[in-house]
């Protein structure tokens, strides 16, 4: 194990040190707690960020301009001056050459510190330029005593808590935190084997490297965490993720769920399919079927159905729904938005109020009356099924009877609220138990790329809408700098003259909605004017619409009504239009700053057209405003879009650019859910860890729970969502 480092002595204002910033320990426990940094366990894991090499001293002349450097010097001169501001300098000289060094922000005891004559140990960026060598704020302290013996650790911090205070938190928790292994002793070789060879490093000595490593070690292995010591602790976490998945799939086996199998004759499943006014695909009838199995079984489903954009999946859903109240139950679907809940309360309507089902509607804006009604309808059973947003899971909304929970776009949620619905379920009548759990149907049109399936989704069973129905017309996409703007407005004016209707989507900018506001109401007036004196196919003058989240949402469907029968001609909106919209006439789609948006969210609104017979494009309209040229993340997500329009193609280049927080709900929740490991570079001690865990957690089940304690804590609940 690496030496513990020296203690540092440099002045307050360079690393804030706890000393000098008077930060209370009441003060630092809260920051501590922020950065959820409660047990010992958690401030060992806390690994750093990046390194600061304090171990050795090298002299000015030995230094190139941009690279990081400690030297000893002499403080030869000191000034304040006020031009262009008020600022600090100080010429040092370490005999070999001088260098400037500068401060902003400074205190008299910095001043005092760094006083002519005298010898100090400074560290920080040599930059070269028309004044010669210069520093800005290098931390510093008096010259001498002896230099530490490992690489100091940069932690992640948030205010109040300053680097000292926490390589103090972090050394202690390291000192008392029980970090012996939980492997079984005959399982160490496999470990061996999934880490490629690598000689074997107890949990111990990686953290105790990680946090101090020696400066012999290639600084490259620990940014990109292909150390030996790295890749134990990713081993170690994706095994308790893995557990934990088959603890919660075990734990499911053993709850209860009501039976619901479909009946013989003319069923509701069998009279809404025969109404349906188009057949099923062959995708749909085998997810479908998967689905049937499922809730015909005592215990609860906990389905994820898959499919890209326009697969069908409300269909399935419908047929799911119609099974579970065919055997007497209520059934939920819960949508993220107000907007797409309505598009399924309205398909859902159409199909299944001839056959008299009973449909309430619930979301957070609705009148008290129309409210209560809706909890009346729901309480006494009498609304078989329950469609609507997070409303549906507040606590005055009390069923009867539900015992089929669907959640769409089940990643646009948090993972508590989806815990929620499924605890929904009252008490259970007859050959059921108390505290039974509803059967759960997760859909999303956000394919999951099979590294993060076999990861996140491990307790799920999921089902894949692989066929689009026909008719779908493939969608040309086109990547347009922003300068030919006036090409596209061309464009739109073609598509209206032929009696096709067009979107154009501005970006949200969550930092600023007032700014999306801004944008999405400036776009419109200018497309107003751009399109003055144009006219429909049918002579009619043309109508553009508006529609953001700050609208009133009875004037929100007004403008969408409009759209949807075919009386507006272009909607201008802001993302409330991603997912659940359908409207066949639609053949156009521009995303204006097509670089804010992520891979995903740009597939979604692509998907808005191409939804009839008429041959569709999207645009996106992009711009590197004063740069030169777009980051390298935005062109990757522009040229995906541009390369292919496979749903999966496109979820497994957007985990690559994103990582997997967004799939799963995490950022709703605000738990990370994976910290060290990367599942697109670690698929072999994936397959490792899923291997492992049932065998630690049937030999050594003391051992496999205390994994998972020592890793999730109180985020394991998180996974079985």
């Amino acid at each position: 194990m690496p030496k513990k480092p020296a203690p540092r002595t440099d002045d307050a204002a360079q690393d804030g040190a706890a000393g000098s910033t008077g930060a209370t320990k009441s003060a630092a426990q809260k920051a501590l707690e922020k950065l959820g940094l409660k047990r010992d366990i958690d401030l060992a894991l806390h690994l750093p960020l990046r390194y600061e090499d304090e171990t050795r001293i090298v002299t000015l002349a030995e230094v190139r301009e941009g690279q990081q450097a400690q030297i000893e010097a002499v403080v030869t001169h000191q000034e304040v001056t006020f031009r262009p501001r008020r600022q600090l300098i100080v010429t040092v000289d370490d005999g070999t050459d001088t260098c400037t060094l500068r401060f902003f922000s400074f205190y008299g005891s910095q001043q005092k510190a760094l006083a002519v004559g005298n010898r100090i140990r400074v560290r920080g960026e040599v930059k070269g330029g028309f004044m010669g060598r210069t520093m800005l704020h290098p931390s510093f302290r008096a010259a001498g005593g002896s230099l530490p013996t490992a690489l100091t650790p940069i932690y992640p911090t948030v205010a109040g808590l300053p680097q000292p205070y926490l390589r103090k938190a972090v050394l202690s928790g390291l000192a008392r935190a029980d970090l012996n292994d939980t492997f079984a002793p005959g399982d160490l070789e496999v470990l061996r084997h999934g880490v490629g060879h690598q000689p074997l490093w107890t949990l111990r000595d990686a953290l105790q490297f990680l946090h101090h490593p020696t400066p012999d070690v290639s600084l490259d292995t620990l940014m990109d965490h292909s150390h030996p010591a790295w890749q134990r602790l990713k081993a170690e976490e994706l095994l308790a993720q893995q557990i934990s998945q088959l603890q919660s799939r075990r734990e499911r086996a053993a709850l209860r769920a009501p039976r619901l199998q479909g009946g013989v004759g003319q069923t509701l499943h069998a009279r809404l399919l025969a109404a349906l006014p188009f057949g099923l695909t062959n995708a749909q009838q085998r997810v479908g079927a998967e689905i049937a199995k499922d809730m015909a079984r005592p215990i609860p489903m906990h389905r994820l159905l898959q499919g890209d954009v326009g697969a069908g999946k409300t269909v399935v859903a419908a047929l799911a729904a119609a099974i579970c109240m065919d055997a007497g139950w209520q059934c939920a679907l819960m949508a993220p938005t107000e907007i797409l809940a309505e598009q399924h309360f309205r398909k859902l309507l159409a199909w299944l109020e001839p056959l008299g089902i009973t449909t309430a509607w619930l979301t957070g804006t609705q009148k008290t009356k129309e409210r209560r009604a809706m909890l009346a309808l729901i309480e006494s059973g009498e609304a078989q099924l329950v469609v609507g947003t997070h409303a549906i899971i507040q606590d005055k909304v009390k069923f009867k009877s539900l015992a089929l929970a669907i959640i769409d776009e089940q990643h646009r949620f948090g993972v508590a609220q989806r815990l929620a619905l499924r605890k929904k379920m009252t008490a259970i009548e007859g050959e059921h138990e108390k505290g039974a759990e509803p059967h759960l149907l997760m859909m999303t049109a956000t394919p999951i790329p099979r590294t993060l399936a076999m990861s996140y989704y491990a307790d799920l069973d999921v089902s894949t809408l692989d066929e689009l129905p026909p008719g779908r017309t493939p969608i040309v996409t086109k990547v347009v700098n922003d300068h030919r703007r006036d090409e596209v407005i061309e464009r739109i004016r073609g598509q209206i003259a032929e009696g096709r209707q067009v979107y154009w989507v501005c970006p949200l900018i969550e930092e600023s909605e007032a700014l999306d506001l801004s944008d999405a109401t400036q776009t419109h007036a200018d497309l107003a004017e751009a399109l003055q004196g144009a006219t429909r196919a049918d002579g009619q003058p043309v109508l553009i619409g508006l529609l953001h989240s700050r609208m009133h949402v009875d004037d929100k469907k007004a403008v969408m009504g409009a759209f949807t029968a075919g009386l507006m001609s272009v909607l201008v909106s802001t993302t409330v239009i991603e997912v659940g919209v359908d409207v066949p006439n639609a053949s156009l789609m521009v995303i204006e700053h097509a670089e804010r948006f992520g891979l995903s969210q740009l597939h979604q609104l692509r998907g808005r057209v191409g939804r009839g017979a008429a041959a569709s494009a999207c645009v996106l309209l992009y711009s590197t405003g004063d740069a030169p040229r777009l980051g390298e993340a935005a062109r990757e997500r522009l040229r995906a879009m541009a390369e292919t329009n496979d749903g999966f193609e496109i979820a497994r280049r957007d985990l690559e650019i994103r990582g997997p927080g967004e799939f799963l709900g995490a950022r709703q929740s605000g738990e990370a859910m994976l910290r060290f490991a990367d599942l697109a570079q670690d698929t072999d001690l994936l397959a490792w860890a899923r291997a492992e865990a049932p065998m630690l957690l049937d030999r050594y089940p003391h051992l496999a729970h205390k994994h998972v304690a020592r890793w999730l804590g109180g985020k394991a609940e998180f996974l079985k969502a």
